[in-house]
C-alpha cells in the first residue's frame, strides 16, 4: 500500500471493493490510485487544480477539471456508490448544498475536514486573539482556501437538520485516532460515512 494522509487511508479502508467512487478535489489522484490498485474501485475524480490534474492524469486515473460548488450538479443522480469530499467542505461557498449533492449523486459520501474547534485553535484565539496557523491549518488566514470554519459539532447538527444519517465517524488528534468522546475539542479532523435517511 501507498503512503496517505490519514484521513484517506481511514476512507480506503472503509469502502468496499469493486463499487463505483467519485472523488471531488481528489488533488493529485492518491487516493484514487489506491482504490484502483488494491479494490478495484472504478474511481473518477473533479478537481478544480490544473497541476493536480495533471499528475493524476499521469498516472492514467480519470479526472476532469472542475468546481464542487457547481459543477456536481452535471452528474446524474445515482452515478456512483459513494462520493468523496475530503478537506474540500470547509473551502465550497455552501457546503449544505454541497452534501446534498454529494447524496444525490450516490446514496453514501465520505466527509472530511479540519476541526476549526479543537482545543490548540481555541486557545489560540484566547490567548493570542489570531488565527492560528497549525499543521493542518498551515497559512495564514488572508490566504487560506477555508472560507466556512466547520466544527465536529456543526457538521452533526447540519446532518441532523437535514435529516442525513451518520453511518459511521472516525477522529484524529494529530494523526492518531482519538474516541468520540469530546471530539468536538479533541479531535483535529473528522471524517463522516454519512447516508440518505
Amino acid at each position: 500500500m501507498t503512503t496517505l494522509r490519514p484521513d484517506l487511508e481511514i476512507i480506503a479502508d472503509a469502502i468496499p471493493g469493486r463499487t463505483r467512487v467519485l472523488d471531488i478535489g481528489c488533488g493529485d489522484g492518491a487516493l484514487m490510485a489506491e482504490l484502483r490498485a488494491h479494490k478495484y474501485i472504478d474511481a473518477r475524480g473533479l478537481e478544480i487544480d490544473a497541476a493536480a490534474i495533471e499528475a493524476a492524469m499521469a498516472q492514467g486515473l480519470s479526472v476532469v477539471q472542475g468546481d464542487a460548488n457547481r459543477d456536481l450538479a452535471d452528474y446524474p443522480g445515482d452515478a456512483f456508490d459513494y462520493a468523496i469530499l475530503s478537506q474540500t467542505l470547509q473551502t465550497t461557498r455552501r457546503p449544505d448544498r454541497v452534501v446534498d449533492e454529494l447524496l444525490r449523486i450516490a446514496p453514501r459520501a465520505f466527509v472530511s475536514f479540519p476541526n476549526f474547534a479543537h482545543w490548540r485553535i481555541r486557545l489560540a484565539l484566547l490567548w493570542g486573539g489570531r488565527m492560528p496557523v497549525t499543521r493542518l491549518l498551515p497559512v495564514a488566514w488572508y490566504e487560506t482556501p477555508n472560507i466556512h470554519h466547520v466544527t465536529v459539532s456543526d457538521f452533526r447538527d447540519l446532518v441532523r437538520d437535514k435529516g442525513i444519517k451518520v453511518e459511521r465517524a472516525w477522529y484524529l488528534s494529530g494523526d492518531k485516532p482519538t474516541s468520540a468522546a469530546a471530539a468536538s475539542w479533541r479531535a483535529e479532523h473528522a471524517i463522516f460515512l454519512i447516508g440518505r435517511a
